[in-house]
């Protein structure tokens, strides 16, 4: 409650710096398109899916994205990634806690997990959701402007404060999302085993 508390805090107080900053417009950001993404991420294959409806584009809102299915032992792991190059004209990235009981996909359990990067690791957030009778694992996190955020309450706060600082509101979201064939632990553990691959690969595209 307390932590919630101080977001809001930060977002009151960052509002001012923002629209300022708002009206010179924003530094440009070199970065690389999602569409180079390796196919090829540790024994992991890749390879393009369907390209989202144009409608489904507009809605999200993103300068950049892509959509893939990456295998290595069996059942693949799916992957979207979007990237804002500009979050201050109403175009902000879209929460899966939103999207996906919109797509009939209702959560039964929730959490953070610990993606290991070498020494040290970061946490995103995990949701183990269900329609029907199918089950699926999903692990999100946001991505830009130099770190991994977990939460979207956290997001927001340092998208504030970044763009009071640095004049900055880019950033990105990766979700990975496997369907669960045995167990939803073992659906998991692949997930984790991906994202700590993915992961180090990113900085150039979500900068």
């Amino acid at each position: 409650m307390f932590a919630r508390a101080v977001i809001v805090v930060v977002l009151v107080l960052g509002t001012g710096s923002v629209v300022h900053r708002a009206a010179v417009g924003e530094p440009h950001v070199s970065r690389t398109a999602l569409g180079d993404v390796p196919l090829q991420i540790d024994g992991w294959r890749g390879y393009d899916a369907a390209p989202l409806a144009d409608d489904v584009v507009a809605t999200l809102g993103v300068d950049d994205y892509v959509n893939r299915r990456y295998e290595r032992s069996g059942t693949p792991v799916s992957m979207y990634i979007g990237y804002y190059g500009n979050q201050r004209s109403g175009d902000t990235i879209h929460s899966p806690q939103n999207c996906l009981p919109g797509a009939g996909w209702l959560p039964v359990a929730s959490g953070r997990e610990r993606i290991a990067l070498g020494a040290s690791s970061v946490e995103v957030t995990r949701y183990e959701i269900v329609k029907g009778l199918d089950r699926q694992v999903v692990l999100y996190w946001y991505q830009g402007r130099g770190r991994v955020v977990a939460g979207e309450y956290a997001n927001k706060a340092w998208l504030m404060i970044d763009a009071a600082r640095y004049g900055r509101s880019n950033g990105g979201i990766v979700r990975l999302i496997r369907p669960v064939v045995t167990t939803a632990d073992d659906a998991r553990v692949e997930l984790v085993s991906f994202a700590s691959a993915l992961l180090p690969r990113l900085s150039g595209y979500l900068p």
